[in-house]
């Protein structure tokens, strides 16, 4: 296994996209704390970056990357390797990489910048998202055969875990203002990664107006310690249930 994750670290690290996509984070990152003079609005900036841009690159390119490397997959299962360790390595391996291009890109300027603490909580997020969209990813396409309907379920989902899943639930307080849905608005929110994270810094940054509805409630629930500890616990939830779903399939999958 360990030798399949060498392989694959080294081959996406010195794949054309990651590079520049780890360059694209660092120029956006950079020039947002540059031209602001106060580093929280930098750091919105910065956010919005870590909730729609990392997870639209992880979720597409590991997509990508697992329909391409099915011929290295299929010649590795011919070997006395087990599906589960060839299937760990290439998730360990694009994650990893993933991870290492956000750190390389937004990690350093969120360390020289922001104050230590906040920093931190939202490069944890940003990589937590990375790996929750490869494991997506993975699920995606273990779950379709053709490329293309596996890309378009990937992008599908990106586009409601990042845009429409705020306004799903917005739409269903208007609808039921009159019921007592705050508990349930809580439990929705574990059902989307992106805002998860979102939750997770505001609630450190403790900007309020942009919380969101499913933020707010989850404040006024658990307050700002236990929302964060709420929210990292969900969020290594969502890494490990797809990636868990996806090994399940590829070890009965006929390649």
């Amino acid at each position: 296994m360990i030798r399949i994750l060498k392989y694959v670290v080294i081959d996406i690290l010195k794949n054309k996209i990651i590079i520049a996509y780890a360059l694209m984070l660092a120029l956006f990152s950079w020039s947002a704390f540059g031209l602001e003079d106060n580093a929280a609005k930098g750091l919105l900036t910065v956010l919005n970056l870590v909730l729609l841009t990392v997870p639209l690159v992880s979720v597409l390119f590991a997509t990508i990357y697992v329909y391409n490397s099915g011929e290295f997959v299929e010649l590795l299962v011919s070997q006395p390797v087990k599906r589960s360790a060839i299937w760990r390595a290439l998730f360990s391996g694009l994650s990893l990489s993933m991870v290492v291009a956000f750190l390389a890109g937004a990690g350093i300027p969120l360390l020289l910048y922001a104050d230590t603490g906040t920093a931190l909580i939202m490069i944890a997020a940003g990589s937590l998202l990375s790996v929750i969209f490869v494991a997506i990813a993975f699920l995606s396409a273990i779950i379709a055969r053709d490329k293309a309907r596996g890309i378009g379920v990937s992008i599908l989902l990106w586009l409601y875990f990042a845009l429409l899943f705020d306004g799903l639930v917005l739409f269903l307080f208007f609808q039921f203002a009159d019921y007592p849905i705050e508990k349930p608005v809580v439990l929705l929110s574990a059902l989307s990664p992106t805002d998860l994270c979102r939750i997770l810094i505001l609630l450190r940054l403790d900007v309020s107006a942009m919380m969101g509805y499913t933020g707010a409630v989850f404040k006024s629930f658990f307050g700002s310690s236990g929302g964060l500890a709420i929210s990292f616990f969900l969020l290594i939830l969502w890494v490990v249930v797809p990636f868990y779903f996806s090994l399940r399939r590829f070890k009965k999958k006929d390649l």
